[in-house]
This record gives C-alpha cells, structure tokens and sequence, in this order.
C-alpha cells in the first residue's frame, strides 16, 4: 500500500476520500483554489496545497499544477474523485508517466468508454445491448439520413462526453435540422470535441446502473441503482435497489455490467449505466469512476466503494477475496444543489450562513460545505448529499422527509423544498417513475416553461462569464452585490 494520496478535486468527494484515505492508514493531501482556502476538504487533510485562481482551468483542471502538488506532498498516488479530469485519459496516463499511482482504471479503459462511439463499438462487439444509432455525423443531411434510418424521434448526442451536454431531442427532420449545429457547438465547448450522433429515443425509460468492481483477476457487479429522476439529464434522486425491476432482469443486468467492464480490461470500481424499458434494457454509457451516488450501494451493501478504489489500486484483492454481500434494505440519496427549482434551476450564489444537520439511525450527510462557506459560480453546484437507508422503500421514504425537513442551509437557495415535494408525491411513492418524471410533475417546482429554462441557464452562464477570473469579489464588488445582480438576472428572466 502507497503512504500518502493526492485528492486531485474539491467539495463533498475530496472529504469522503480524505476520509476513506484515514480508515486506511493512509495520508490525505488535498488541493484548493483561491476561493476554496478555507474549505472543508482543505481543513481536514493533513495538508494542502494551492493550485491557482477560481477558474478550474487554472486550478482543478491544471494537469501540470496539479502533478506539481502531489510533488511537492510528496504524495504516492492521485485519486481524481468524480467530475474535472476523473475521466480523462491524458491525466492517467500523465500520473502515471510522472510516477504515481492513478487511483483509477487504465487510461486505455477511460479513453475507450469516454468516447461515446467507440464504446459503442466495444459493447456490440462484446454482445451487449446497445441504442440503435449513428456513428459520428459529419452533416446536417447526414443526421436527417440517420433520423430516417432509425425512425422519429431520435436523440442527438455529444460523442464525446455526457451529463445531457449537447444532447437535444428532435420529433421530426425539421427540428433535427434546427438543433444539429447548435448541438455540435455545445459539444466542443464542453469537451473539446464536437462530434455528434444520433440514437433511438425512449420515450420514458427508466435509468438503471449497475455498480461493478474489478482487479487483476476477476470482477463483480455490487446491484443496481435507480436513478430516473433527474433535471436537464443531471442526477437528482437515486436509490438502491431498483424495486421495480424482478430478479432475473436484474441477474441479466448484472452479467451484462460484467461483461461491459471486462470488455475494456476494467480495474477498480466503475458504473455501467442503462436505459430500461419493461423487460428491455440498452447500454447508455460507462462511468470510469466513484459514481456521485454511490453511498446508496454501500448502505445496502456494507461496502466501502472509496477505500475498494484504494486498495485495488494498491494490488489487493477486491471484497479481501470474498463474494458480493446480498443487498440489505433500501437506500435514497437527494442531492442537494445551490440552485433554485422555482427558476428553472437557476444557480444560487451566497455565503453558507446556517448550516443545520440531521441525524439518527440510518441517515448520512456526505457534505463540502461549512457555516461562513462562499458558494460562488465557478463549480458544480452540488453542496452535500443526504442519503438515508430503513427496512423498505416506504420507510426509506419516510426516514428521508424527516431529514430534510431536519436539514437547514441558510444563504442560497437549495434543491431542499423540491425533495421534500417529490417525497409526497404519489407517483413518486407509488415508484412510478421515468427520467422524463419532473416534466410530467412540473407543479413540483421546476419550471414548465422551456423558453424560461433556457433563460434562465443563459443567466447562468452569462454571470458565471462574468466573475470568472475573479475571486472572492464578483466585478470588484461584494459577494452581497453579486447575490443582487443574480436577484436582477432571475427577475429579468421570469420578465422576459
């Protein structure tokens, strides 16, 4: 086992893996930029080391800065956590290259399942159900051709990465036309690459991953998780296991998951990702990481996923070398977001100025913020998870309204009210879900209105524009005069 990591990320997960790092024995060195000095994670390793200003292209996307920190710690190994450069080929190989051990998989299994057709093309190779779909479109005619081919409506989508990022749906050739320079556009933007095909789309599927481990010599799937309720193709609400689903489709599932990571020579953990329709289910995509939502698997498995990442990544055997515990329970997780339903999830900025957490038997608060913590613009807006485990789906939740109603951040708008809403709500409890559940659900609290949606998040991005570059001040004024001008942006939004 190496002596000290690396923590090459922020927030909530660079707690949880300086934690995990801890209940191994092992040293934690955490990064932070200028606005995130006096961060939870920084405060709770054994030490830190700055890697820049506020933008993430100056800090937590810096692949030199960040090899220069595990240097200068004098660190063994890197673990990327999720999100910036977790998926990222290039800084495997660079870690590696640089002498260090990547608390990953290899950067050839990354590369392979990052690449939205080139894992397609593994998946079908190794028989695993896919989407019906294009390879990389050159033209707006032949993604008309490819609509045609597959039959409307079809899913235009970023071949090189996900989170519904250039992702857009088109009911006809008309509407595929309109969207497909737009969607290559937000692709290269977000990714550097803007490629785009086109796929089958589901009306109202479900979204169902199965969990896997894997090291030298075998891997296992760990179950499956729900995670169909979701805003602008981003994770809301996940839970562990899927009740709707029996125990053969889940056993085919699980095979299939193993099957997907042994095609690309998968080590550590990892997330096989699908789309489920009845008793049909198609690959979306593989996650080469911890998945956001992974507490939910460990609380109905008893598994400790981020130090499973540590010690396969230091050669020992997954599990010690015993078989997958059999799922225990029900668990769900609410992430909550800086962001305001109410306004078609606008992002809040603020100083945390309460922060008030629950507690009790099976309740867990996986977080990266403090009372006096700056909420700006600049990351993810993700400030904790509350993830919650009982008997049962009914009392699951139950125990989950009790915690957010126990819950209190005082500072920003939060996702809080929308959660407990969708606690109480009967299509919800009765598990009638898909991924298209908050636009059929839209007096919930997120916005109805496309057109107010794409307002708001223009808002968003334009004031992000704005203070990047900065660090606490936005434009030289306070962080009070930068929660006034989003107040401005919102009303205009809603104005226009």
């Amino acid at each position: 086992m190496f002596d000290k990591v690396l923590i090459a990320n922020r927030g909530e997960i660079a707690v949880r893996i300086i934690r995990a790092c801890r209940e191994e024995g092992l040293k934690a060195a955490a990064v932070y930029s200028d606005v995130d000095r006096g961060a939870p994670h920084v405060l709770l390793a054994d030490e830190a080391v700055r890697i820049g200003t506020a933008p993430s292209a100056e800090s937590y996307l810096s692949v030199e800065k960040l090899l220069e920190a595990a240097a200068r710690a004098g660190a063994d190994a890197v673990h990327p956590g999720y999100g910036f450069l977790a998926e990222n080929a290039d800084f495997a190989r660079a870690v590696e290259a640089a002498g260090f051990v990547f608390i990953g998989p290899p950067a050839e299994a990354i590369g392979i399942m990052g690449d939205k057709t080139r894992a397609r093309a593994r998946m079908i190779a190794a028989g695993v159900p896919v989407i019906p779909g294009t390879d990389p479109l050159a033209s707006e005619s032949e993604a008309i051709d490819g609509g045609r081919e597959i039959g409307f409506p079809v899913m235009l989508k970023a071949a090189a990465g996900g989170g519904g990022k250039g992702m857009h749906v088109a009911g006809d050739e008309e509407e595929l036309a309109g969207v497909f320079d737009r969607a290559r556009r937000e692709a290269r933007s977000a990714f550097g690459d803007g490629r785009v095909f086109v796929e089958r789309f589901l009306p109202r599927p479900r979204h169902v991953e199965i969990q896997v481990l894997a090291d030298e010599r075998r891997t296992v799937d760990l179950g499956e998780r729900e995670c169909s309720i979701q805003r602008r193709h981003q994770k809301l609400i996940e839970e562990a296991p899927c009740t709707a689903i029996d125990d053969g489709l889940r056993r085919r599932m699980g095979d299939v998951a193993v099957r997907a990571a042994e095609a690309v020579d998968y080590r550590g953990a990892g997330t096989v990702e699908f789309m489920v329709e009845g008793d049909d289910f198609f690959f979306l995509e593989m996650n080469t990481r911890i998945q956001v939502e992974h507490p939910v698997t460990e609380y109905v498995t008893g598994v400790d996923l981020v130090r499973e990442q540590l010690r396969i990544a230091a050669g020992l055997p997954l599990l010690s070398g015993s078989e997958p515990p059999a799922a225990r329970g029900h668990a769900i997780e609410c992430r909550i977001n800086a962001e305001d339903p109410a306004a078609g999830f606008l992002p809040s900025a603020g100083r945390i100025e309460r922060l008030e957490l629950p507690a009790g038997p099976g309740v867990r608060w996986d977080g990266g913020i403090r009372p006096g913590s700056e909420i700006g613009l600049h990351y993810d807006s993700l400030l904790g998870k509350l993830v919650v485990h009982a008997a049962n789906r009914e009392a699951a939740i139950r125990r989950m309204r009790a915690a957010l109603e126990g819950l209190v951040i005082d500072g920003v708008e939060t996702t809080i009210p929308l959660h407990l809403a969708v606690m109480d709500e009967p299509d919800y409890r009765a598990n009638d879900v898909s991924i298209r559940y908050l636009d059929d659900h839209p007096g919930l609290g997120g916005s109805s209105d496309p057109a107010l949606r794409d307002a708001a998040i223009a808002a968003a991005v334009l004031l992000a524009d704005r203070t990047r570059g900065a660090a606490a001040p936005v434009d030289g004024k306070s962080s009070r005069d930068g929660r006034r001008g989003l107040s401005a942006w919102m009303s205009a939004c809603r104005e226009w």
